[in-house]
């Protein structure tokens, strides 16, 4: 894909996939990879939405240099300044001196602080519309989905929404770019993770960006990441609502923390209670093993949540405490929670666990259910017991 590809008439994909890099944000797995994508419009005036990540500038220069054949570019629209979209923008500039910069404010600020840009900037408000002969561009803020500067840009012409990071998802850009052209089925855990990982916390914001757009004719959405949607723009607005509400689906997500496998014997224990209810979806992760990623993206999906940590150094297992710390961020809700852990000599670790199920927005199912050192018979019971009690609740619990 070392080409321009066509959208519609005069707008093109010129975006690049990563399958080099490991961690995405130097914090999320990348088994897929990721693209980077960019779009170009041709009409009598020249636009570039957003840019690429540095490490893919020669690739997007070189698309962009074969696309004009020799015209040059006269607005550069900024939706998004994360530096995997606006990574290329210095070089850019650097060729096509005469580029004038489309931001807001916050834009503008990001620009300076990131690059020392400050010259060709054009600030524009919320709804205001900048004309490209037949292509009519708005610039609609959508501020925290997921950076304060963050906004899309609607073409009243196509009925295209740029919508930078929003309705985007991990995963390359495999031949294909369109919707209808790939397998959503296996780019939808992707699409689910990269929300869950990078913007789940901002969900009101996203849910308030839904509400603003709605009344817009959307009949194709090009995003920074992942596929164009130009059969089924439904799709993915629906998704994301749905994850932006944190709707879950019956299921119970079990996560342990443990160093010599008693805390592990614990979540056994929960699990045959589930189990024992008729609950069919039941994951069960080792903290140590299973990265937080893909934690998070199944605690998001299913409705019911044990966790279970041993004590270590007076509080819970640091892979269960980052567990913890990254759900509170992302204000988790719609959950039915249980809670147990394991100690040698003192029990910090279920005592913070306690209180974190106490102070979240879930419903807690008590009693939190703790074992000395090894756990007896009596633990046992008691943590079946537990299970047996949260899937109920599982079952009857309304969003």
């Amino acid at each position: 894909m070392d080409k321009a590809i066509e959208i519609t008439d005069e707008i093109y994909w010129i975006g690049v996939n990563d399958r080099e890099t490991h961690l995405f944000e130097a914090l999320w797995p990348l088994p897929y990879g990721v693209s980077y994508n960019s779009y170009i419009i041709m009409d009598e005036k020249v636009a570039i939405v957003d840019t690429v990540k540095f490490t893919a500038t020669g690739t997007f220069l070189d698309k962009i240099s074969d696309i004009l054949c020799g015209r040059d570019i006269d607005y550069l629209v900024i939706n998004h300044m994360e530096p995997d979209h606006s990574g290329s923008i210095r070089s850019l500039i650097e060729l096509y001196p005469g580029i004038t910069i489309i931001g807001n404010r916050k834009t503008a600020e990001f620009l300076d602080n990131f690059y020392g840009i400050v010259d060709n900037v054009k600030v524009v408000e919320d709804g205001e519309s900048l004309s490209l002969g037949k292509h009519d561009l708005t610039f609609h803020l959508t501020p925290m989905v997921h950076w304060p500067e963050t906004m899309m840009t609607y073409d009243r012409t196509s009925g295209i929404l740029f919508s930078g990071d929003a309705f985007g998802g991990f995963g390359t850009l495999d031949g294909s770019i369109f919707d209808d052209e790939l397998n959503i089925k296996f780019f939808a855990d992707e699409i689910s993770r990269y929300y869950t990982n990078i913007v789940a916390k901002f969900s009101p914001m996203v849910q308030s960006a839904l509400k603003k757009l709605s009344g817009l004719d959307i009949s194709i959405i090009c995003a920074t990441h992942g596929p164009i949607w130009r059969k089924n723009p439904e799709f993915i607005i629906d998704y994301y609502d749905r994850l932006s509400r944190q709707e879950t689906e019956e299921g119970v997500v079990i996560v342990y923390g443990s160093m010599y496998g008693n805390t592990k014997k614990m979540a056994e224990a929960v699990a045959r209670g589930i189990a024992h209810e008729g609950i069919r979806n039941i994951r069960i992760y080792d903290a140590s093993k299973t990265h937080l990623s893909y934690l998070i993206n199944d605690i998001w999906r299913y409705r019911g949540l044990v966790i279970g940590s041993c004590t270590y150094n007076g509080g819970m297992f640091p892979p269960i405490s980052q567990l913890v710390h990254f759900m509170e961020k992302a204000r988790v809700k719609n959950h039915v929670v249980g809670v147990f852990g394991s100690y040698s000599w003192s029990g910090e670790g279920i005592k913070d666990l306690e209180s974190f199920a106490r102070s979240s927005s879930c419903k807690f199912i008590e009693p939190a259910v703790s074992a000395l050192a090894c756990p007896k018979d009596d633990a046992l019971a008691s943590l079946f017991d537990m299970g047996s009690s949260l899937a109920r609740e599982v079952k009857a619990f309304k969003c």
